[in-house]
């Protein structure tokens, strides 16, 4: 991943220049830039990256409606015509925030979200959000517990709250397996004290019958 403190140098191809092409320097908020690119992030204080990023993500700036446009137009123009795959806009507003994929023209579409409401990346399978939770910024924790996030979000967390619960069950079914046990037990204990008192009456009233006879 690279940030904004790095310039991405691309070529853009342009039938309007002479050259066919023209050279467009960014810097966007966020890259990605996948393993397999041709043009791989090398060394950090290089502070530039000459290739086509797999993934750009960038906040709108609505300071002004030129920065607005350039956002939301302009880049998204070169960064298709460039060949940057997926391409996410945010908007802590929700009047501009868009998520676009590459299509064979070298045009974005939307990406759609499905009947859940989650949106899917294609560049990183595996990264998934709601637009909804990008809005309200979830906490990390409940983040976590979420299967949509739990892959990527404090990975991990939620494998150990379920193992937590699990032993928590697994105590809690020993304990109650204990209590009927125990309960067991003294109904058991009682039983026997019953009869132990049925057989001392049937001693006594056979000790009477024999003295009665006698």
């Amino acid at each position: 991943m690279i940030n904004l403190e790095t310039g991405v140098s691309m070529t853009v191809p342009d039938a309007g220049e002479p050259s066919g092409k023209w050279e467009v320097v960014y810097k966007p908020d966020i890259g990605v830039v996948l393993n397999d690119n041709p043009a791989p992030w090398g060394a950090l204080e290089l502070r530039a990256f000459e290739g086509v990023c797999d993934m750009i993500v960038e906040e709108v700036s609505d300071s002004t409606l030129a920065e607005v446009r350039r956002d939301t137009e302009e880049k998204r123009r070169d960064y298709a015509l460039a060949g940057v795959k997926e391409y996410f806009i945010l908007d802590p507003s929700d009047r501009h925030m868009c998520f676009y994929r590459l299509t064979t023209d070298r045009r974005y579409a939307q990406i759609r979200p499905d009947a859940a409401g989650v949106i899917r990346s294609q560049v990183l399978p595996g990264f998934q959000f709601r637009r909804t939770d990008l809005l309200n910024l979830p906490d990390l924790e409940e983040l976590a517990l979420d299967e949509i996030y739990a892959g990527y979000v404090i990975p991990g967390f939620l494998d150990s709250v379920n193992r937590a619960g699990e032993a928590e069950d697994r105590a809690g079914k020993a304990e109650g397996r204990a209590k009927v046990e125990a309960a067991a037990r003294r109904q058991a204990e009682q039983r026997a004290e019953e009869a132990e008192r049925q057989m001392e009456s049937l001693k006594a009233e056979l000790s009477r019958l024999r003295q009665d006879r006698s």
